[in-house]
């Protein structure tokens, strides 16, 4: 049975944290393990630069260290393909003609990018760049170029995916059936809440418990973890279900454990530095394999190098034909 490719990515912006692992990353290994994708990632660099053109460093910094995330929670090169966005040239010649293909009204219309735009308001002001209001067409041929038949991505995302299919099926419209439509695997997973109780986690809003952080960043995050307001002295009775605390400890506790916990802060028999302090432990019994397997990578650099030459070499060739198909189909293929 051939083996349904997976195309799916992350923007290096930063390391991975806790939220990427239980949104995206074990599902990735899941699906990586079954033996019935053929999955490949990419550090997608380029589009990292529509909102951090400005600060070219970081996001060079950051690839390796998202690498070294991947690897840490058991992607495994052998298995999955891991690549770099900008160094398969195939893919930006792709989003050019798709660009032909897509009007910017359509682009204003997507909810994901109208979001995201407002977002970012006091990095564009009023004028948002060519760039990032097109990135769904980059991402369109970062999929296709792979001949991607399987995108999983959360709810959030669904109408990027739905744009690509759009200008899959008008690119075969004109052309002929060249493009393979991807579909989209909708996460079971939600989106994993902050420290401080935001629905997004994230570096900028100071929130996030990161995949590499130590056993002391763990700690002292976790002491900071927003708990019921109205709880002041150890011996009033809790409210769990507002408590970020308890929240985590049904994350990263045993389902006898979490009941606990929950039943003892509601009845007032639990303090929550207490709380606090097996959660943190739990959480760090999570990450110390991860921390040991990055540690290694982190200690052997030239080895995240290989799998990122070898991977990105490997998707190069496979975006070449892409293109061959392409512009034979667009007649353009001259002197061939």
């Amino acid at each position: 049975m051939e083996k349904k490719r997976i195309v799916t990515g992350d923007r290096p912006t930063g390391r991975l944290h806790i939220g990427h692992y239980f949104g995206s990353l074990k599902n990735r290994v899941k699906m990586q393990e079954s033996g019935e994708y053929d999955p490949y990632i990419l550090v997608a660099d380029v589009q990292a630069l529509t909102d951090n053109f400005n600060n070219p460093e970081k996001v060079r910094k950051n690839v390796r260290e998202v690498v070294m995330d991947y690897l840490s929670v058991g992607i495994d090169p052998e298995k999955t393909t891991i690549y770099i966005q900008s160094m398969i040239p195939e893919v930006a010649e792709l989003t050019v003609f798709y660009s032909n293909l897509v009007t910017i009204a359509r682009l204003e219309r997507n909810p994901t990018v109208k979001t995201e735009i407002a977002q970012k308001r006091d990095l564009f002001g009023e004028s948002v760049t060519y760039g990032f209001l097109g990135y769904p067409v980059s991402q369109a041929a970062d999929i296709t170029a792979l001949e991607g038949k399987i995108v999983p991505v959360g709810e959030d995302q669904l109408p990027l995916i739905e744009q690509c299919r759009e200008i899959v099926r008008k690119f075969n419209s004109i052309y002929g059936e060249v493009l393979v439509e991807p579909e989209a695997v909708l996460s079971k997973e939600k989106r994993i809440k902050g420290l401080d109780g935001n629905e997004k986690m994230g570096k900028s809003l100071g929130n996030a418990i990161y995949l590499s952080d130590s056993e002391e960043e763990v700690n002292k995050k976790v002491m900071s973890a927003v708990t019921d307001p109205n709880r002041i002295k150890k011996d009033d009775l809790g409210n769990p279900d507002v408590c970020m605390v308890a929240y985590y400890h049904k994350l990263f506790s045993s389902e006898e454990e979490c009941k606990t916990v929950c039943e003892e802060c509601r009845a007032g028999k639990r303090g929550c530095v207490a709380c606090k302090k097996q959660l943190a432990k739990n959480i760090n019994a999570t990450l110390e394999p991860m921390r040991q397997k990055r540690k290694y990578y982190e200690e052997r650099p030239e080895l995240v190098d290989e799998i990122l030459i070898k991977g990105t070499e490997k998707a190069r060739q496979t975006a070449k034909e892409t293109m061959k198909k392409v512009k034979k189909a667009m007649k353009l293929d001259y002197f061939e």
